[in-house]
Order: C-alpha cells, then structure tokens, then sequence
C-alpha cells in the first residue's frame, strides 16, 4: 500500500539500468520520430499551394504532439523525471479540422513539443553512443549514465513539463496548502500544549499551594502533620518539574540543539521498547527548523511502531542531499499503514509541510513498512 503527501520538486537521478535502457532503446524511436517529422511538414509546405499540403501538415502536427505524450510517459518511466501533465488549449467536438489545426498550432506545447523532438535526434545519436561505449566500462557506467539521464530529464522537464506560468501557479498552490496545513500542525501543537499544562503541570502546582497551605495553618500546633504536608508539597514540586522538563523536550529537546541530529536519533533508539538501528549523515548540518521536524518525525514513527506494527526491529537512516534532509524509517512489522485524514501519518505529513516537505509511506500488507520524508533545506 502507497501513500504519500504531495509530490517532491525535485528530480532524482535514474537508476543506471534505466538510464541505459532509455538511451539505447530511443535510438530507433528518435530516427522514426526525425525522419517522419521532417519529411512531414517539408512535404507539406512544399505541397500546400495545391491544398494536398494541408492534410499533410495537419497529420504531421498531430503525429509531432503524439510522439511528445510518448515521450513523456517515457522520460517519467525509464528516468523517473516528475513530469507534470501538461495542459493543452481546448478542442472541442464540433470544432471544424480546420479550427482544431489553428489551435494546436497555437498552442505553445505544440512548438515546444516540436522542439524537444528536434533536439532529441542529435542528442540521441550522442547518448547512444555514449551508452555502447559504456557497456564495456560497468564501473564507469554505473556512475555516469545516471548523470546522463538525469540532464535528459531535466531537458524533458523545461520543453514537455507545463510551461514556466504554470510552474509557478502549482508551486504557488502547493506552499499555499503546505502553509495551510502548517497552521493547523501549530495549532493543533499549541492545544497539544496547553492540555499538558493544564491536566499536568498546573495541577501539582496547585497541590503544591494547596499543601503549603494546610501546613502553615498547622504550622503552630501540629508539627507532625505540617511536616508530612511540606513532604506531600515537596513531591509534587518535584513531579511538576519533571513533567514541564519533559513537557519542554517536546518542544526543542536540549540534545538536539546541543550535539545535533546524530546524538538525538540515538537517545530516541535506545528508548524505543524494540531494537533500532541508526544511521545519520547529514554534514554539513541542517537548519534549526530541519532537524526539529525530522526529530520529531522519527520519534513519532518510532512511537507508533511499537504500538501497533508488531515489529520486532526497526531502521532510522538520515542523508543529506545538496538540498534535501531524507528521513527513512522501516520496520520489519505487518504493514497495511496508510495515511488516513486525523492518523498519525497524517500528522507527520502535516508537519512536514510547515516546510515543505514531503511524506511517503509504502506498506504493503504482510510488511515491511518504508516511512520516508524528503526535507528541503531552503524553502
């Protein structure tokens, strides 16, 4: 089962095996597209004054728009690249041929679909090359193929993604919802504190005065009793400290601040009812609000695994990337968890959000469950 909250800006490389196998099998899909593109519309121009070159050129442009939406499901499948779909102007059924011409050939997809296409050829002579030339050198391969396509991704993105107003309208969406659901973690964190002060601390408080109290009306003729009053007041002052202690932990834990991500993940393990494993590579270190997030969310990951997974081991992995913070927690538990509206999950994903970050959640039924949040560092 798959799950996850929003869709991560940035684009991860290709696995080598993906990469190779989209650059050496476009080779033959470039050419076919080239040729046909090319004859198509220099056979429609040159034809057009006798009107034959018009359904020449009107076949040529659907074919050039076609060949874009299979390279687009392509590039999202062999390079992984996070194209969003694109949205085209409207045609409508009872449009004349004519007028569904005109606006494909209106609309800037169209043009920078062609674009893309024509760029391609050349740059699928090259990468095919690039690729036979690899085969014999594996360990070279395996570190630059990725890289290759990763560029062909980002390629792809510019000229078939959604033109760069659109861009901005989704990313502008995106932080506005991010921001919405930042605001209700926050409240929800604010109530979260003010019923800890109230059914806690303030209650030993107010039996702490309500001790002294009977005692300094005993004060004079009881000593017995005022001093097992002062005793009583005594352990409560002491109660109520260690629960605003743990009640200020909750909010920025010392350790964290002090020895940063490394230490405070370890402190959580070694509290967790099951075994965890640890690892954290995150130099140079993140921003104060990063870790705080990414803190939190491997608690409460943590937290809910023991209730309710029937794990016996789980693993927390923390990487930096040039601009990303990933958070992977797994359990070898039963699976089946997903984010549901008001689960814990949810919560996560929400909290993430107040920095744009982003939460999956893959658990098949029968396990093992993979929680991960990607956490950028500039927002």
């Amino acid at each position: 089962m798959t799950a996850e909250r929003q869709t991560p800006p940035i684009q991860p490389k290709p696995s080598p095996i993906g990469a190779m196998g989209f650059m050496l099998g476009s080779f033959v899909l470039r050419i076919l597209q080239f040729v046909l593109i090319v004859v198509g519309f220099s056979v429609g121009v040159g034809t057009v004054v006798i009107w034959v070159g018009i359904p020449i050129l009107i076949a040529t442009t659907g074919f050039a728009r076609w060949c874009a939406d299979v390279e687009r499901r392509w590039v999202r499948t062999a390079l992984r690249t996070p194209l969003a779909p694109v949205e085209r102007l409207p045609v409508y059924a009872d449009d004349g041929i004519l007028r569904r011409w005109r606006i494909q050939l209106t609309d800037p997809t169209t043009w920078r679909d062609l674009l893309y296409l024509l760029i391609s050829f050349p740059l699928g002579i090259a990468e095919f090359a690039i690729g036979v030339a690899a085969i014999p050198l594996l360990p070279i391969a395996i570190w630059v193929v990725p890289w290759i396509g990763w560029g062909h991704g980002q390629l792809a993105l510019s000229l078939l993604g959604p033109n760069q107003t659109r861009r901005l309208e989704v990313k502008a969406q995106r932080l506005q919802a991010s921001r919405a659901r930042g605001v209700d973690a926050a409240e929800a964190e604010r109530r979260r504190i003010e019923r800890d002060l109230h059914d806690g601390a303030q209650q030993r408080l107010v039996a702490v005065a309500m001790s002294l109290g009977r005692a300094k009306s005993k004060f004079d003729n009881d000593p017995n009793a005022v001093r097992a009053l002062i005793d009583e007041a005594h352990m409560d002052a002491k109660l109520a400290v260690s629960e605003l202690r743990d009640l200020a932990r909750g909010i920025y834990p010392a350790v964290l601040g002090d020895r940063g991500l490394d230490a405070a993940l370890s402190a959580q393990a070694a509290k967790s009812p099951i075994h965890v494993d640890v690892e954290v590579a995150v130099e140079p270190r993140p921003p104060a609000a990063v870790e705080t997030t990414a803190y939190f969310i491997v608690g409460e990951t943590l937290t809910n695994i023991a209730k309710h997974s029937g794990a016996t081991e789980a693993g927390v992995k923390v990487w930096r990337t040039d601009e990303t913070v990933v958070v992977e927690i797994t359990d070898n538990g039963h699976g089946g968890a997903e984010i549901r509206p008001g689960g814990g999950l949810a919560g996560l994903a929400d909290r993430a959000a107040t920095i744009d970050g982003v939460i999956t959640v893959v658990s098949p039924h029968g396990g093992p469950t993979v929680i991960r949040a990607d956490l950028p560092c500039s927002w």
